[in-house]
């Protein structure tokens, strides 16, 4: 009987200390490839960082010029791997194993580039006959680098497109129609059992401002006399998991500030948390804002923002979070481990067959 061959799952990821969605999903997905324990199958993380000289020039950069360049994107040359970087196991409790180099072998290793660093493909993959797919959890993201010659050239050269939502398997098909048979659905779930609802939850709305944090701040002066004093708001930002899941578990409604979002993990464990979620879709949100849970406003209608905030808080009965239960299943339902699982094989299945 033919040895079967030897294959490493590489996924390249930033070195991020704080909590980060889109590496979330890439552990996640790592940490279940060998969970399936397939003969000679493994999968690894490389984190990759600027280097310090790098890092200096392209502030120089910056500074003399002053419109977007080429020049400016990030290069595979000027990063380099973080040996061992372990995330913090206070937001994120998957188990992964570390790759610790930037070297590649084009018999064994099967590298998936997030879309923000597409473009690495033609700096170190491509010449050295490495395959690749490019992993799209938000096609905002995909301009990170400004030539399109080079971007075009890394999705076309790619063995596959991995798609994490609908919002980016659309997009793909739109920016590239000649490829929309190598784009490949994927998907993320939710252990909803982490998350413990109370009977009686607090007056409590609570929000992550992530990059709108002036849309929150005007949002508060429009809220600053007309909120019931016996409501309060409490920001989530920077919080570990438990901590994190035990607020949304208390709090009644939570507030959507997602902007260009891929996907937009916090509004969805608000909602499995018993929240009424109320905001900005973010894009990738597009695929899940389903009433009666979620209550979509367009980005910049602070007024309107505000008038959905103190109808719900005016309302919205005590026992809301009970009564939507059948919807919060639905949602549970989407994004489970089942349906991952079923998904991440199908992509595992896609690479095997390649070697």
């Amino acid at each position: 009987m033919m040895k079967k061959k030897k294959i490493n799952i590489i996924y390249i990821a930033p070195a991020h200390k704080n909590a980060s969605g889109g590496s979330k999903v890439i552990y996640q997905h790592s940490e279940l490839i060998n969970k399936f324990k397939i003969d000679n199958m493994s999968s690894y993380v490389l984190h990759l960082k600027k280097t310090k000289i790098s890092k200096i020039l392209l502030s120089l950069k910056k500074r003399m010029f002053s419109k977007p360049s080429k020049k400016y994107g990030w290069h595979g040359n000027e990063m380099k791997a973080v040996k061992s970087f372990v995330p913090s196991p206070s937001w994120t409790k998957h188990k992964i194993q570390i790759k610790n180099d930037m070297n590649f072998n084009a018999k064994t290793d099967f590298v998936i580039l997030p879309e923000i660093w597409a473009h690495f493909a033609n700096d170190f993959l491509i010449k050295n006959k490495i395959k690749y797919s490019i992993f799209v959890q938000g096609y905002y993201h995909m301009n990170s680098f400004y030539d399109h010659k080079k971007l075009f050239e890394a999705y076309n050269r790619s063995e596959f497109i991995i798609a994490l939502t609908e919002d980016a398997n659309k997009c793909l098909k739109f920016i590239f129609p000649n490829l929309k048979n190598k784009i490949l659905k994927v998907s993320l779930s939710f252990d909803h059992k982490k998350f413990k609802i109370p009977n009686k939850k607090d007056n409590l709305i609570t929000f992550m401002p992530r990059k709108l944090g002036d849309h929150f701040h005007i949002l508060s002066l429009l809220l600053f006399n007309k909120l019931p004093k016996k409501w309060r708001m409490e920001s989530l930002s920077n919080l570990y998991e438990k901590k994190l899941f035990a607020k949304l578990g208390k709090s009644k409604i939570f507030l959507s500030f997602s902007y260009l979002a891929g996907f937009g993990m916090p509004p969805v464990e608000a909602a499995i948390a018993g929240n009424k979620v109320i905001g900005y879709t973010g894009g990738g949100g597009k695929e899940y804002w389903r009433k009666p849970i979620f209550e979509e406003i367009q980005s910049g209608d602070i007024k309107y923002f505000s008038e959905k905030i103190l109808d719900s808080v005016n309302n919205l009965p005590a026992t809301w979070h009970k009564k939507t239960l059948p919807h919060r299943k639905k949602l549970i339902n989407k994004y489970s481990e089942i349906n991952e699982k079923k998904l991440v094989k199908k992509l595992i299945n896609k690479i095997y067959s390649l070697y």
